[in-house]
């Protein structure tokens, strides 16, 4: 009787050595955590993908001015709109965000008879916003410069306006008071005689400084009247030219002073044309100190 050989029985398995307390649950908390940052790298990548989209439709439809209409100018009587656009250099559409409004602001105070220009953008809706505030031409100028004389305007305190600047502005004020040699040194004693052109009256014509500094008004009235240089009196003289203007012309019979100096403001000097002399009773003393 043939014995069929049996397979050799496998040897028998240890049993499982159990895991400390805890292990599982610890095992449980990793594999959450880990699909947890899953999860955030997920809605990290998608806030990303909608804010990169949310961003090139504002560049490119919502954050651009199409046109004129979205351009707002408040403040000034005198600068329009498209000068403003032109001045700023915007071509249309024009991003918003390729703005600068502090490099605006600086390019129309220089292109535009303003003093002071604010640039503000807004969003929702698209818009570009200029304040500004007039420069405001109140005589005719002329200075001199290496190419030769060129004309423009001053503003009431004595600073420049260039013609260009002054191109296309509605003309508000009578502009026939003319400074001849202007220069910016000069401009703080300019600004105090057109503080004075009230008391100075209609009369006075032109406002002029000689190459050496000295100042010299030239009026209906009286004729030339030399104020001297730009030092602490030019108060004091522009105060007796004030007077002399009211008082002097009504005792002069009619003539017309070929010259009046008035660089020293206590102790005036007129000059008749012929050498003629003042009618009797006539004197060229100011008015007391501190007074018109």
């Amino acid at each position: 009787m043939t014995t069929t050989p049996q397979p050799p029985s496998s040897a028998p398995q240890p049993p499982a050595t159990p895991q400390p307390p805890g292990a599982v649950r610890r095992q449980q908390l990793k594999q959450e955590r880990r699909a947890d940052r899953l999860r955030q790298l997920w809605q990290l990548l998608v806030f990303l993908g909608l804010a990169t989209g949310l961003g090139w439709v504002l560049l490119r439809h919502g954050w651009n001015l199409r046109d004129a209409s979205q351009v707002e100018v408040v403040g000034s009587r005198l600068v329009s709109r498209d000068q403003v656009i032109q001045a700023a250099g915007l071509q249309f559409p024009q991003p918003l965000i390729t703005l600068e409004p502090r490099e605006l602001s600086r390019t129309l105070t220089q292109a535009l008879p303003v003093e002071q220009v604010q640039v503000s953008r807004t969003i929702l809706p698209p818009r570009l916003r200029f304040e500004l505030v007039d420069r405001e031409a109140v005589a005719r100028a002329e200075r001199r410069t290496p190419r030769g004389p060129e004309a423009g305007y001053i503003d009431r305190l004595g600073s420049w306006i260039s013609a260009q600047q002054h191109d296309g502005v509605r003309v508000r004020r009578d502009l026939s008071l003319r400074v001849v040699g202007w220069n910016e040194r000069h401009r703080p004693t300019l600004a105090r005689v057109l503080a004075h052109r009230r008391q100075l009256g209609t009369g006075l014509d032109e406002v002029r400084f000689e190459p050496d500094g000295s100042l010299w008004l030239v009026t209906t009235p009286l004729g030339r009247i030399r104020l001297g240089p730009s030092d602490n009196q030019v108060d004091r003289r522009l105060d007796v030219a004030a007077y002399l203007l009211t008082t002097l012309p009504p005792r002069l019979a009619g003539r017309k002073p070929s010259l009046i100096d008035l660089s020293d403001p206590e102790q005036p000097e007129l000059s008749l044309p012929g050498g003629g002399r003042l009618p009797s009773g006539t004197t060229l003393a100011g008015p007391p100190q501190g007074g018109q």
